[in-house]
């Protein structure tokens, strides 16, 4: 699968240069929007402020937004809806998540699954070891120069700039893996209004187990070193916040997808080294900490009689092509959801 404009069909580029020329219009109109600044005269031509959005969403194709919030402006990578609809699926990275393509974009076939829905695909880039949250304070141990708001981004920076687009901000699905399981989970229960759908694939979902807040710690120092109390104190309203074995009520009624597979190797899993057996046995003892988790968020919800979708494969290990398949494996509930 290719990628970016120049790689497109003739009419897709052309398209692409019309989307261009409507970022460049949709800017030049965020720049009038400004604040007029205190005993300055304003112009005419902010009088009026322009409500309508500038197009409607694009007919399929692939997109590279740059989308401004507090944390300076943040990639996001965009396969339109294929028949222009305002539906979105946001897919979320991992702990590892890189500063130039989301994961999601060359790690699985996402695109190309959802490449005939009326879906739009929203995978934005960056966030290493964020857990997509706001954070605290910037990270103290790396010399980070910002402090991380990825839930504000994505439910209200993000979604409100993809409105000038067609997307509708009320008719949302969000998937997440490992890290961004549990971020899905919370952005879904605590904004329902935006989501529609959530699904979880190989998430921690119960932050207060024995430990875990210490195998936290060590993912985000090797994932960046990154500092767990940089995001939220231990124990404190933060923390309990982001952990879905308390937020767990507020999911009622919301559809879900989500799964674990049981750490052991499986049909990806071929190490042939002695790095490949180590990455697989390191990919085997995170899945058993996702399981066991998994199956006692399971439980938590079978408590409150709140249903949701599971899958638990026999086989598999923490690895983007098991998750490639539980998100097919969700897809037709996904599009259900937003009636796409």
């Amino acid at each position: 699968m290719r990628f970016g404009r120049s790689a497109a069909p003739v009419s897709q580029q052309r398209r692409g240069a019309q989307r261009g020329w409507r970022t460049r219009l949709l800017a030049a109109g965020a720049a009038l929007a400004l604040p007029i600044a205190a005993g300055s005269i304003a112009p005419a031509a902010v009088a009026a402020p322009i409500h309508a959005p500038v197009h409607q969403t694009p007919a399929g194709g692939y997109d590279e937004l740059m989308v401004p919030s507090s944390m300076g402006p943040v990639k996001v990578q965009v396969q339109w809806a294929r028949n222009g609809g305002n539906a979105a699926l946001l897919l979320l990275d991992g702990l590892r998540a890189r500063d130039d393509r989301n994961a999601w974009s060359f790690e699985t076939n996402a695109q190309e699954m959802f490449g005939n829905d009326n879906v739009t695909l929203v995978m934005p880039v960056g966030g290493q070891s964020s857990w997509y949250a706001d954070w605290s304070s910037p990270s103290n141990l790396n010399g980070q120069k910002f402090t991380y708001k990825w839930e504000t981004f994505l439910t209200k920076e993000l979604p409100d700039f993809l409105t000038n687009y067609g997307v509708s901000r009320t008719n949302y699905a969000v998937a997440g893996l490992s890290m961004s399981g549990p971020a899905a989970l919370r952005l879904a229960a605590f904004h329902r209004d935006q989501f529609k759908y959530a699904a979880s694939f190989s998430g921690p979902l119960n932050w207060n187990a024995p430990g875990m807040r210490e195998a936290i710690r060590v993912m985000m120092l090797d994932a960046g070193r990154f500092n767990v109390d940089s995001m939220a104190a231990p124990w404190s309203p933060q923390w309990l916040r982001s952990d879905p074995m308390v937020f767990a009520p507020q999911l009622r009624g919301l559809p879900m997808f989500i799964s674990a597979a049981s750490a052991l190797p499986g049909p990806y899993d071929h190490p042939n080294s002695p790095v490949g057996l180590f990455n697989t046995g390191n990919a085997m003892g995170i899945e058993l900490i996702a399981m066991v988790s998994t199956h006692s968020f399971k439980s938590r919800l079978d408590s409150l009689g709140i249903p949701a979708t599971y899958d638990f494969p026999p086989t598999g290990t923490h690895a983007w092509h098991y998750w490639q398949d539980e998100l097919g494996n969700a897809r037709a509930g996904i599009l259900a959801a937003l009636n796409a």
